[in-house]
């Protein structure tokens, strides 16, 4: 079992800047590669990043590639979530999730989810 806890949303402006964190606890966290979804009101849940268990390899929705990036720290058990120029349709709940299987972007292939944190882009 993998407990994921995310901080660090918030209300940001168009154009700024947020870091989200994931932080986990349980099992040991780098054997898992992470990813962050994303969900807006009246909207699918969405994939936007994901990253392998080593940090080697990145994964990014075309949305959102070139503004936002992902990194871990498995020393700390961390994830972040990096996004910059943001954009009011970046505005949704964001979820960090785990899995044992390696980059995915699909989220029926993750295992672990934590409660979310709301990012709000007011224009």
């Amino acid at each position: 079992q993998v407990q994921l806890v995310e901080s660090g949303g918030g209300l940001v402006q168009a154009g700024g800047s947020l870091r989200l964190s994931c932080a986990a606890s349980g099992r040991t966290f780098s054997n898992y590669a992470m990813g962050w979804f994303r969900q807006a009101p009246g909207k699918e849940r969405e994939f936007v990043a994901a990253i392998s268990w080593s940090g080697a390899m990145t994964y990014y929705a075309e949305s959102v590639k070139g503004r936002f990036t992902i990194s871990r720290d498995n020393a700390k058990n961390v994830v972040y979530l990096q996004m910059s120029s943001l954009k009011s349709e970046d505005t949704a709940v964001y979820y960090c999730a785990g899995n044992l299987h390696g980059v995915k972007a699909r989220s029926y292939e993750y295992d672990y989810w934590g409660q979310g944190t709301q990012v709000t882009v007011s224009s």
